[in-house]
């Protein structure tokens, strides 16, 4: 699926942007970005399927699912530097996902997400199949979901912070497309926040500490 994926960004990318791909980014005609959106929706189905397979209980079928999700990611960036020669560096900003708004980062951020996402999904299914019975405590969770949240509004964060400066009524109300013209205008990212960044990721790293460590200390 990574490298499916990257094999429609080829034609995309040929289409829109044949002289490279580079930001300010173009307007997508309404009906092919509703088009784009089914995609990585159907995607994500197909990835959860996977995972709802294979998976024999709910903590399973999450592992396995952000398991296949961080595969697919890193297959899909390592598919369009083998076919396309990009992202020409680690730190090449692009759109990484529309759903529910446009996520902008530099490559790098995807990939550590990613590369966390296996860690994370391996010590869990690590840590049922040494105990049947093992569960993620909510305070557990609590930090987990805090630092994905925080994650997610480094990816978002020009994006909201546009529609709230420019036509803040008229974007909420408008169709998905008007909304996303409004952000592509004259738009070059600059700066990714990484403080924030990192912060989440600390809060996940945390997590998973706390349940290696409880862990421990049921065994002993």
């Amino acid at each position: 699926m990574g490298i499916l994926e990257a094999i429609v960004v080829v034609y995309l990318r040929q289409i829109f942007y044949s002289t490279g791909f580079k930001f300010p980014l173009k307007v997508i005609p309404g009906h092919l970005l509703r088009v784009e959106i089914l995609r990585e929706f159907c995607t994500v189905v197909m990835l959860l399927s996977i995972a709802i397979i294979v998976g024999k209980k709910k903590l399973q079928v999450f592992a396995y699912f952000i398991f296949c999700f961080a595969v697919w990611d890193i297959a899909y960036y390592a598919g369009l530097k083998l076919i396309l020669n990009w992202p020409s560096s680690f730190f090449t900003w692009d759109i990484l996902f529309l759903i529910p708004f446009p996520w902008i980062g530099p490559v790098l951020a995807p990939i550590i997400s990613s590369l966390s996402m296996i860690v994370f999904a391996l010590i869990l299914l690590y840590l049922q199949n040494k105990n049947a019975n093992f569960k993620v405590k909510f305070h557990e969770w609590f930090l987990i979901w805090l630092g994905a949240f925080i994650i997610f509004i480094t990816f978002i964060w020009d994006y909201t912070g546009i529609i709230i400066t420019t036509a803040f009524v008229r974007s909420i109300f408008s169709k998905t497309e008007e909304r996303l013209a409004d952000f592509n205008i004259n738009y070059v990212p600059t700066y990714f926040h990484w403080n924030l960044f990192v912060i989440g990721m600390l809060l996940v790293y945390l997590a998973i500490l706390l349940m290696v460590r409880r862990n421990a200390i049921i065994k002993k």
